[in-house]
């Protein structure tokens, strides 16, 4: 597989501890569906407080994951795709040498059966 520099494998680690948590992920789920909203907004969709969302909105911001901006007195929120893309793509990365190297342990097995067989 191919060596990542140290600050993309820190942001793909970020990312996922981020989706790790399941509150985490349904806000992200509603911030696509809804646009821009508030955490206010956010809480009606999910079983916490509304202080929790504003934390949980915290970390997947950390993650670069949603972007917050203020506008008057509230804080909209959004989801930024550029984070989720770099961590399918390593994610796919992967998947591609895992099937290499699967499709080789296959090849090699199927080569000792024909020559056991001979």
């Amino acid at each position: 597989m191919t060596e990542r520099p140290r600050g993309a494998v820190e942001a793909v680690d970020s990312v996922l501890a981020a989706l790790a948590d399941p509150t985490r992920r349904r806000l992200l789920d509603l911030l696509a569906a809804q646009g821009e909203v508030t955490a206010t907004t956010l809480a009606a969709g999910v079983p916490v407080s509304r202080q929790a969302v504003v934390k949980h909105l915290a970390v997947l911001e950390a993650a670069g994951l949603v972007s917050g901006t203020r506008v008057g007195r509230e804080v909209r929120y959004a989801v930024r795709p550029a984070a989720l893309d770099a961590t399918a793509q390593w994610m796919a990365s992967l998947a591609a040498d895992w099937d290499r190297r699967l499709a080789n342990i296959k090849r090699i097995a199927e080569a000792a059966e024909r020559d056991a067989r001979r």
